[in-house]
């Protein structure tokens, strides 16, 4: 596994990171731990998580499996914070008190004392940024988390907060922002990407695969197992199950027979090479599935199949 910095700062992570959205629900503890492992043994360094995620079972899933593998001076820790959980589902909530409450119970469901980088899962208008991001700097200042970053902010709102960041006494720095961004959904080149290469940020890249549909598993239809085929889940892989994405996912079939490759790791080494990304991160509810994807770290693309993924995938930018 190669490393990176994540933006202008001193953080190093690897080019791939591990996503656990879906650990304590779809991933349970054991195959969590087969998942760690093999990340592990590959050099993956960047485990990413949030306070949210199955409802706070991703974290002590992962804080678990951590803790059975000794392992937390080996990887870089990352969570978010930003959503709350409400007798009526999930909402939005970036102020002071939820933010701090929902690190603590980060920390503690992790079994740690800091993390390495904490971001604000989601920009929240009914909050002041003003107040969200000085909760960032007092969680620097009293050692819960090392660096800090944002997630799913548009590209002003990116600006905006970093520098405002960057304009306060202690000048923190926003490392990166967390975006998905993939061949299928390149929306982020339009504002988020400048903003981010002006700043000096890194790009952590959710959802590489497209939410499924670049590996190919729809290609024939939606497999009765997949994501897209579970209710409640199939909301989430719908938008890319289209004829325009169709067409993307073609030409990535072709250029991986072409150079014999599986094609989700072309889907992986373009978006990994994409300007200010430093890491994609993926997810799999299987080892093998994790390791499938981690091979993709020996594929380089030549550039003539870099220009024509891009061109394929315009409509989609």
């Amino acid at each position: 596994m190669r490393y990176r910095r994540l933006g202008r700062t001193g953080l190093e992570v690897s080019r791939l990171g591990l996503g656990t959205m879906q650990w304590g629900e779809a991933v349970d503890e054991h195959e969590a731990h087969d998942q760690l492992t093999a990340f592990l043994d590959a050099g993956g360094t960047l485990v990413d998580t949030a306070a949210n995620y199955s409802f706070g079972a991703s974290e002590t899933t992962l804080g678990a499996v951590i803790t059975k593998n000794n392992c937390r001076d080996q990887i870089v820790l990352a969570s978010k914070a930003g959503f709350r959980s409400m007798p009526d589902g999930v909402r939005r909530d970036a102020s002071r008190l939820s933010m701090l409450r929902q690190l603590d119970e980060s920390l503690e469901r992790l079994g740690t004392d800091h993390l390495d980088l904490w971001q604000v899962h989601v920009w929240d208008g009914a909050v002041p940024v003003e107040e969200t991001l000085a909760t960032l700097e007092h969680a620097v200042r009293t050692g819960r988390t090392r660096y800090v970053g944002i997630s799913n902010y548009a590209g002003w709102q990116t600006a905006h907060a970093h520098t405002w960041l960057a304009s306060r006494p202690d000048a923190l720095t926003l490392a990166g922002t967390q975006v998905e961004y993939s061949l299928v959904n390149r929306d982020v080149e339009t504002e988020v990407v400048p903003a981010v290469l002006a700043f000096g940020m890194g790009i952590l890249a959710w959802s590489p695969l497209g939410r499924g549909v670049l590996t190919g598993k729809y290609r024939g239809g939606i497999p009765a197992d997949s994501r897209g085929a579970t209710p409640g889940l199939d909301r989430f892989v719908a938008p890319y199950l289209t004829p325009e994405c169709a067409s993307v996912v073609e030409a990535v079939a072709k250029a991986a027979e072409g150079l014999d490759v599986d094609i989700s790791h072309v889907a992986l080494a373009w978006l990994r090479d994409r300007p200010a990304v430093a890491a994609a991160i993926v997810g799999a509810r299987t080892a093998d599935q994790l390791r499938q994807s981690l091979a993709s770290e020996d594929v380089d693309l030549p550039e003539e199949i870099v220009q024509a993924l891009d061109d394929v995938s315009e409509a989609h930018r």
